[in-house]
Protein backbone atom coordinates (compact mmCIF):
# COMPACT_ATOMS: atom_id res chain seq x y z
CA UNK A 1 0.00 0.00 0.00
CA UNK A 2 1.01 3.27 -0.84
CA UNK A 3 2.53 5.73 2.09
CA UNK A 4 0.03 8.28 0.27
CA UNK A 5 -2.63 5.47 0.95
CA UNK A 6 -2.01 4.74 4.20
CA UNK A 7 -1.43 8.47 5.09
CA UNK A 8 -5.34 9.04 4.11
CA UNK A 9 -6.40 6.13 5.72
CA UNK A 10 -5.07 7.06 8.54
CA UNK A 11 -6.30 10.96 8.79
CA UNK A 12 -10.00 9.45 7.99
CA UNK A 13 -9.19 7.04 10.93
CA UNK A 14 -8.61 10.21 12.83
CA UNK A 15 -11.60 12.11 11.77
CA UNK A 16 -13.98 9.35 12.85
CA UNK A 17 -12.52 9.07 16.13
CA UNK A 18 -12.33 12.96 16.65
CA UNK A 19 -16.34 13.04 15.56
CA UNK A 20 -17.30 10.63 17.63
CA UNK A 21 -15.59 11.99 20.62
CA UNK A 22 -16.69 15.33 19.73
CA UNK A 23 -20.84 13.65 19.82
CA UNK A 24 -19.83 12.03 23.15
CA UNK A 25 -18.98 15.56 24.63
CA UNK A 26 -22.05 16.91 22.97
CA UNK A 27 -24.43 14.38 24.41
CA UNK A 28 -22.41 14.86 27.83
CA UNK A 29 -22.58 18.82 27.73
CA UNK A 30 -26.16 18.62 26.69
CA UNK A 31 -26.62 16.55 29.20
CA UNK A 32 -25.15 19.20 31.50
CA UNK A 33 -26.97 21.98 30.51
CA UNK A 34 -30.57 20.00 30.62
CA UNK A 35 -30.19 19.63 34.30
CA UNK A 36 -28.04 22.33 35.31
CA UNK A 37 -25.64 20.40 36.89
CA UNK A 38 -21.95 19.02 36.81
CA UNK A 39 -21.21 15.69 34.50
CA UNK A 40 -19.18 14.59 37.26
CA UNK A 41 -22.11 14.82 40.03
CA UNK A 42 -24.80 12.87 38.47
CA UNK A 43 -25.76 9.95 39.77
CA UNK A 44 -25.59 6.89 37.44
CA UNK A 45 -29.06 6.27 37.05
CA UNK A 46 -29.49 9.52 35.91
CA UNK A 47 -27.62 9.49 32.95
CA UNK A 48 -28.69 5.91 31.74
CA UNK A 49 -30.44 7.51 28.57
CA UNK A 50 -27.30 9.52 28.07
CA UNK A 51 -25.68 6.37 28.84
CA UNK A 52 -27.12 4.70 25.92
CA UNK A 53 -26.72 7.13 23.95
CA UNK A 54 -23.08 7.24 24.67
CA UNK A 55 -23.32 3.25 24.02
CA UNK A 56 -24.30 3.94 20.72
CA UNK A 57 -22.00 6.33 20.04
CA UNK A 58 -19.06 4.16 21.26
CA UNK A 59 -20.31 1.01 19.08
CA UNK A 60 -20.82 3.02 15.85
CA UNK A 61 -17.32 4.39 16.50
CA UNK A 62 -16.13 0.74 17.20
CA UNK A 63 -17.83 -0.43 14.40
CA UNK A 64 -16.46 2.23 12.15
CA UNK A 65 -13.13 1.72 13.29
CA UNK A 66 -13.42 -2.08 12.62
CA UNK A 67 -14.34 -0.95 8.98
CA UNK A 68 -11.15 1.17 8.88
CA UNK A 69 -8.97 -1.94 10.02
CA UNK A 70 -10.80 -4.06 7.64
CA UNK A 71 -9.93 -1.53 4.83
CA UNK A 72 -6.27 -1.22 5.50
CA UNK A 73 -5.65 -5.25 6.08
CA UNK A 74 -7.61 -5.89 2.37
CA UNK A 75 -5.51 -2.80 1.46
CA UNK A 76 -1.92 -4.93 3.03
CA UNK A 77 -3.04 -8.36 1.68
CA UNK A 78 -3.74 -6.73 -2.26
CA UNK A 79 -0.36 -5.06 -1.57
CA UNK A 80 1.01 -8.67 -0.68
CA UNK A 81 -0.67 -10.01 -3.67
CA UNK A 82 0.94 -7.88 -6.05
CA UNK A 83 4.20 -8.81 -4.68
CA UNK A 84 3.68 -12.59 -4.98
CA UNK A 85 3.44 -12.10 -8.40
CA UNK A 86 6.12 -9.65 -8.99
CA UNK A 87 8.06 -12.39 -7.34
CA UNK A 88 6.99 -15.38 -9.88
CA UNK A 89 7.46 -12.93 -12.73
CA UNK A 90 10.78 -12.44 -11.48
CA UNK A 91 11.36 -15.96 -10.94
CA UNK A 92 10.48 -16.41 -14.50
CA UNK A 93 12.52 -13.85 -16.07
CA UNK A 94 15.42 -14.96 -14.50
CA UNK A 95 15.21 -18.75 -15.25
CA UNK A 96 14.60 -17.68 -19.01
CA UNK A 97 18.02 -15.80 -18.47
CA UNK A 98 19.42 -18.47 -17.03
CA UNK A 99 18.79 -20.77 -19.68
CA UNK A 100 19.85 -18.09 -22.15
CA UNK A 101 23.09 -17.50 -20.38
CA UNK A 102 23.53 -21.63 -20.53
CA UNK A 103 22.75 -21.80 -24.31
CA UNK A 104 25.34 -18.98 -24.59
CA UNK A 105 27.92 -20.76 -22.82
CA UNK A 106 27.36 -23.99 -24.62
CA UNK A 107 27.81 -22.34 -27.88
CA UNK A 108 31.09 -20.23 -26.30
CA UNK A 109 32.64 -23.38 -25.75
CA UNK A 110 32.05 -25.21 -29.19
CA UNK A 111 33.12 -22.05 -30.79
CA UNK A 112 36.55 -22.07 -28.99
CA UNK A 113 36.50 -25.87 -29.36
CA UNK A 114 36.60 -25.36 -33.06
CA UNK A 115 39.02 -22.90 -33.19
CA UNK A 116 41.45 -25.06 -31.05
CA UNK A 117 40.92 -27.70 -33.74
CA UNK A 118 41.32 -25.25 -36.65
CA UNK A 119 44.11 -23.09 -35.34
CA UNK A 120 46.86 -25.44 -37.23
CA UNK A 121 45.27 -24.90 -39.78
CA UNK A 122 45.22 -20.73 -39.38
CA UNK A 123 48.97 -21.10 -38.26
CA UNK A 124 49.67 -22.80 -41.66
CA UNK A 125 47.94 -20.17 -43.57
CA UNK A 126 49.37 -17.61 -41.16
CA UNK A 127 53.20 -18.91 -42.61
CA UNK A 128 51.83 -19.22 -46.27
CA UNK A 129 51.14 -15.55 -46.29
CA UNK A 130 54.39 -14.81 -44.73
CA UNK A 131 55.92 -16.89 -47.18
CA UNK A 132 53.74 -15.79 -50.08
CA UNK A 133 54.64 -11.67 -48.94
CA UNK A 134 58.40 -12.64 -48.91
CA UNK A 135 58.07 -14.48 -52.56
CA UNK A 136 56.33 -10.99 -53.19
CA UNK A 137 59.31 -9.17 -52.22
CA UNK A 138 62.04 -11.17 -53.82
CA UNK A 139 59.68 -11.07 -57.21
CA UNK A 140 59.83 -6.90 -56.87
CA UNK A 141 63.24 -6.94 -56.22
CA UNK A 142 63.88 -9.55 -59.06
CA UNK A 143 61.63 -7.27 -61.77
CA UNK A 144 63.81 -4.25 -60.30
CA UNK A 145 67.14 -6.38 -61.20
CA UNK A 146 65.91 -7.65 -64.65
CA UNK A 147 64.87 -3.59 -64.94
CA UNK A 148 68.41 -3.01 -64.18
CA UNK A 149 69.97 -5.35 -66.41
CA UNK A 150 67.77 -4.78 -69.42
CA UNK A 151 68.54 -0.93 -68.92
CA UNK A 152 72.40 -1.69 -68.69
CA UNK A 153 72.23 -4.36 -71.98
CA UNK A 154 70.07 -1.69 -74.03
CA UNK A 155 72.98 0.59 -73.09
CA UNK A 156 75.73 -1.62 -74.21
CA UNK A 157 73.76 -2.33 -76.90
CA UNK A 158 73.78 1.18 -78.32
CA UNK A 159 77.10 1.73 -77.95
Amino acid sequence: MSSEHRATSQEISETLCQEEAAQISEVREENDKRQGISFDSVSPDALTDDGEKIHELAKTMFEKTAVYLQGELAGTIEDYKVLEEMNRITITKYSDMKQIATNVSRSLKELNDKYSSLRPYLEQIDQIEASALKLEHAAYKLDAYSKRLEAKFKQLEKR
